[in-house]
C-alpha cells in the first residue's frame, strides 16, 4: 500500500490518484491503520482539489472491498432500490416498496437515519412498535421472495470505510462536496446489488444541495457512475421548497403512509412515488405502469401488502390493525399575518426547529420524540387571507415562542407561484 504522506502530497500537488492510492485510503478508513489527521486532509484535499471520475470510481469500488457485497440482484433478478437525498417530510420510501412489491417489482432498501434538518427513514419506520430493521443478507432474501421488498437500516458490515469517512466529513466541512457525496451514496448502494438504482436529488430552500446547479451535476455525478461501474440508473430532480405531503414528524408521517396506501394520500406525495416507482419498474425490466400502481392502492391490496411486509419483520400485528399516531400533546394553529399568497416556505428551518423541538436529531446519539410533528395546510402560491390556517404544530411542552418561530417559516406577499414537482430526469 502507498504511504498516506505520499498519496497526501499528490493530492495537494493536484497530481492524479489511481486504484492503489484510492485503496490505501479505504482500507486505512476501515482497520484504523490512518489516522483521522490524515484522513481529514485526504477528504479537505478532495473538496478542494475534487476527483476525476474514474477516481472517484476507484475509490467506490475500495470503499465497498472494504466490507461485505451481498450481490442481492444475483438471486433476485430486476432487483431495484432508490435513494433520496433528503429533505423535510420525505415519506415517499415508506410508500413505494411496499407497493412496488405487491406489484411485483422487488425493492431492497438500505436507509439511513436524519440529522440535522433532514428526517431518516429508519427513525420513522422505527415508530412502527416491534418492527426490526436490522437484516442480513438471508433475511433480506426471505423477504424478497415472500413480500417482494425489503427494508432496513445500513449495518457496519456494509462498506466500513464509508462509516468512517461520514463521521468526519461532517467536522471536516466536506460534507458537501459531490466525489464524496457519490462514493458515500454508491458505496453502500452497490454493496447491497441491486441491479437498477433511481436517485431522488432533492433541489430547493429544504435539501441538502439548495442550488439547483449542484443538485443537478449531483444527479449526473451518481448516474454516469453507476454507467461507469456497470449499474442501471436514473434520476429524477425534484422540489423541496416545501414540505412533501402534509405531514413532517416519525410517527405522524407513517400514519401518512398507510393513508397514502389506502388511497388517501396528498397529491404531491403520491406524484413524485408514482413517478419514481415507473423509472423503478421500467428500467428494471418489469411490466408495470403507473396504472398498475394506481389500482393496487385503489383496490386496497397495496395497504394489506404493507401490513405482510410490515409483520414478517417483526411489526405488532394489533398496531397494524389499528395503527396509532400519538401527537405531542401542545398544539399551535400557525395563522396568516396578512392576506396574500403563500410565496415562500422556509424548510430547511422547519427541519431545524422539528429537530430543535425534539422531533429530529442536531447530534448522532440524540433521542427522537416521535409525537413532536407540523401539518402544512397551505401550500406555495395558494390566497390566504389574514388569520386563515397555514399549519399547526405539535409540541411536547408549551412553547409560544418556539410556534412563532415556526409560523415565521411561512411567508405571506403580494404574489408568489407553485414550483413544479419534477424538474428533469437524467439518465
Amino acid at each position: 500500500m502507498t504511504v498516506p504522506f505520499r498519496i497526501l502530497d499528490r493530492l495537494r500537488a493536484g497530481r492524479p490518484l489511481g486504484r492503489e492510492e484510492m485503496a490505501s485510503v479505504a482500507a486505512g478508513a476501515a482497520d484504523g491503520s490512518w489516522s483521522d489527521a490524515q484522513l481529514g486532509a485526504f477528504l479537505m484535499g478532495v473538496a478542494v482539489r475534487g476527483l476525476e471520475a474514474e477516481t472517484t470510481g476507484a475509490l467506490i469500488e475500495a470503499m465497498i472491498a472494504s466490507g461485505e457485497s451481498w450481490d442481492l440482484a444475483s438471486d433476485v433478478p430486476g432487483l431495484t432500490d432508490k435513494h433520496s437525498t433528503g429533505g423535510v417530510a420525505d415519506t415517499v420510501s415508506l410508500v413505494l416498496a411496499p407497493l412496488l412489491g405487491c406489484c411485483g417489482v422487488p425493492v431492497a432498501m438500505l436507509t439511513g437515519r436524519g440529522l440535522g434538518h433532514t428526517g431518516g427513514t429508519t427513525d420513522k419506520l422505527e415508530s412502527i412498535p416491534g418492527l426490526t430493521l436490522h437484516l442480513g443478507r438471508d433475511d433480506c432474501l426471505r423477504l424478497l421472495a415472500d413480500h417482494g421488498c425489503a427494508v432496513g437500516t445500513s449495518t457496519a458490515e456494509i462498506a466500513p470505510a464509508d462509516r468512517k469517512l461520514y463521521s468526519l466529513r461532517d467536522v471536516t466541512a466536506t460534507i458537501r462536496s459531490l466525489p464524496l457525496i457519490t462514493a458515500s451514496i454508491l458505496s453502500k448502494k452497490l454493496a447491497t446489488g441491486a441491479e437498477v438504482l433511481v436517485f431522488d436529488v432533492k433541489t430547493g430552500d429544504g435539501a441538502f444541495l439548495q442550488e439547483a446547479d449542484a443538485a443537478h451535476q449531483l444527479a449526473h455525478d451518481l448516474v454516469d457512475t453507476c454507467a461507469a461501474l456497470g449499474r442501471k440508473a436514473v434520476a429524477l430532480l425534484t422540489d423541496m421548497n416545501q414540505p412533501l405531503g402534509e405531514w413532517a414528524g416519525h410517527a405522524c408521517e407513517v400514519r401518512a403512509t398507510l393513508e397514502c396506501l389506502e388511497g388517501g394520500g396528498s397529491a404531491d406525495l403520491m406524484e413524485v412515488t408514482y413517478r419514481l416507482g415507473e423509472e423503478m419498474a421500467k428500467l428494471g425490466g418489469h411490466d408495470v405502469t403507473r396504472a398498475d400502481l394506481e389500482a393496487a392502492i385503489a383496490s386496497g391490496k397495496a395497504r394489506e401488502h404493507f401490513d405482510r411486509w410490515a409483520e414478517a419483520q417483526g411489526a405488532e400485528a394489533g398496531w397494524l390493525g389499528s395503527p396509532v399516531c400519538e401527537l405531542a400533546p401542545e398544539e399551535y394553529v400557525l395563522s396568516a399575518p396578512r392576506a396574500g399568497v403563500l410565496a415562500k416556505v422556509e424548510t430547511r428551518q422547519l427541519g431545524l426547529l422539528l429537530a430543535e423541538a425534539g422531533g429530529g436529531r442536531a447530534a448522532g446519539g440524540d433521542e427522537i420524540d416521535f409525537g413532536v410533528s407540523l401539518r402544512s395546510v397551505a401550500r406555495l402560491g395558494d390566497e390566504v387571507g389574514k388569520g386563515d390556517e397555514l399549519g399547526r404544530v405539535y409540541l411536547r411542552a408549551p412553547d409560544e415562542g418556539l410556534a412563532e418561530r415556526f409560523r415565521a417559516c411561512f411567508v405571506v406577499a403580494e404574489e408568489g407561484e407553485a414550483p413544479p414537482l419534477v424538474y428533469e430526469r437524467v439518465g
